[in-house]
């Protein structure tokens, strides 16, 4: 369905039935204050995406993305209506844990005739060994996977040798917990640890260090890393943005520098989290 020349916000062609389910819409058809805002953070996010996918589709006849997490698969049916509906090559697959949402997904891109997408109700891990997933997967996207639900789709990456890794990380509580449990050996190891005396500075380092690391082991992998807002701060806290390309070149001092901070920092016990063995 096209949408009405009285939505000039909306992108021609743009699914307003998806829109609506999507709750950018009114279940009227209608703009309020609050979905404009949505709308502008849905482009916001699909002008980071979109050159990515044309240059996979540039080389290939097809391509494939896997959105882990997917919740509602929010994301990927945006990519899907604005990207894939109009190119005869393509598929996205959304793996998600909830059942439930599973099958509403099945049911809307069914309803939409959006068939080049799959919903898996998986882990991670059971997705890194699935028959119902290709060896390899072009781009990767984990769009607020709550804390290691990041770093297990960075694993499941870097095992599927994606070309591009499309990450919006969201509550980190791993690293914040390790650095509380060993707050008070840490204060006689170093003088650093007043970066996180406090429990509110403890939950904000906890936040940057973690994704700190994760990008240090996307260099050591051979990948080229870029960090931006994917909004303004108005919109959202959970608003960093890494965008990691495959380039084969790998920073050699990467995995130093990352064991280096966790042992200055204290928190050693972490290193098989983001050091990656391909395991």
């Amino acid at each position: 369905m096209k949408h009405q020349p009285s939505l000039p916000e909306i992108k021609t062609g743009q699914s307003i039935e998806l829109l609506k389910e999507l709750h950018i819409l009114t279940r009227d058809g209608k703009l309020n204050q609050d979905s404009r805002r949505k709308l502008k953070q849905v482009y916001h996010l699909y002008h980071f995406i979109e050159p990515l996918l044309a240059e996979v589709l540039a080389g290939n006849e097809t391509m494939t993305l896997a959105d882990h997490g997917a919740g509602k698969s929010y994301l990927g049916f945006i990519l899907y209506d604005l990207f894939f509906k109009s190119r005869t090559g393509g598929h996205i697959f959304g793996i998600e844990t909830r059942p439930e949402l599973v099958e509403k997904s099945r049911e809307l891109a069914l309803r939409l005739n959006f068939e080049r997408m799959s919903f898996l109700n998986l882990s991670i891990e059971d997705a890194v060994h699935s028959s119902a997933l290709p060896e390899r997967i072009d781009v990767v996207t984990a769009l607020h996977a709550c804390d290691t639900a990041t770093d297990d789709a960075i694993r499941f990456a870097l095992r599927k040798q994606a070309r591009f890794i499309v990450l919006v990380p969201c509550c980190q509580a791993e690293v914040a917990a390790a650095l509380r449990r060993n707050k008070n050996a840490s204060f006689s190891k170093t003088p650093l640890s007043e970066l996180w005396r406090h429990p509110l500075h403890t939950r904000e380092f906890g936040s940057q260090l973690t994704n700190v690391l994760r990008c240090l082991q996307l260099e050591a992998q051979g990948y080229q890393v870029q960090v931006t807002e994917l909004v303004g701060w108005e919109h959202s806290l959970k608003n960093e943005l890494i965008i990691a390309r495959q380039s084969g070149h790998v920073r050699n001092n990467a995995v130093e520098r990352l064991e280096a901070i966790l042992h200055e920092l204290n928190v050693d016990a972490l290193r098989d989290r983001f050091v990656y063995s391909g395991a």
